[in-house]
């Protein structure tokens, strides 16, 4: 189930998706209002943990949907002790290095402006850097899944994976997911009115 906040407007959706059930990583909701955060210029599209297919599936249709744009999968690192943008996925089951498709590519690279979103987080003055390598977990399998199955268009949505250090508190976490949410947010268009 797709939680989407409140009203209608021109703003473009960014889906963001703490991917791991038992570990959320940062809540959407962030005082009692219970209102989403919002990047600047843009809708967030909060898409609930699940089991990673369920999820996979979720998280396709958010994206096909007119209304948004990108999306942001939010995840703990097990090597990074700095903030990470993952650049690429293979095409590979988590835990089992087992080929996801006989006919897939071996790997996807991410659609999301990752140089812009590495700038945010050392403005908001977190350590961050990207990576090539692929952690083999459900974050690198979902970008796979998600990227594998775009469309060819050059609209297709911009989908990244923000790796956040296994140590840092949620408020640390918080500040992380903001930038490059935001920086994200910047390089999406207002929806058309047809849309909406």
């Amino acid at each position: 189930m797709v939680e989407e906040s409140s009203g209608q407007d021109r703003r473009p959706g960014i889906a963001i998706c703490a991917y791991e059930t038992d570990d959320p990583v940062w809540d959407f909701v962030e005082d009692l209002s219970g209102r989403l955060w919002n990047p600047p210029g843009a809708r967030t599209v909060a898409v609930p943990a699940d089991e990673p297919d369920a999820l996979a599936q979720s998280l396709a249709d958010c994206l096909r949907r007119n209304d948004c744009q990108a999306l942001l999968l939010v995840g703990r690192s097990s090597r990074a002790p700095v903030f990470r943008v993952q650049m690429r996925a293979e095409g590979r089951t988590p835990g089992e290095g087992r080929r996801l498709s006989r006919t897939g590519p071996s790997i996807a690279r991410s659609t999301a402006p990752v140089a812009d979103m590495v700038r945010a987080l050392h403005e908001a003055g977190l350590k961050a850097d990207a990576s090539s390598d692929a952690e083999d977990d459900v974050g690198s399998y979902l970008l796979y899944r998600l990227l594998s199955e775009l469309p060819d268009s050059p609209d297709a949505p911009a989908i990244g994976l923000l790796r956040t250090p296994l140590p840092a508190d949620e408020a640390v976490v918080s500040k992380g997911v903001k930038a490059a949410a935001s920086a994200m947010a910047r390089r999406l268009s207002p929806l058309p009115r047809a849309a909406v």
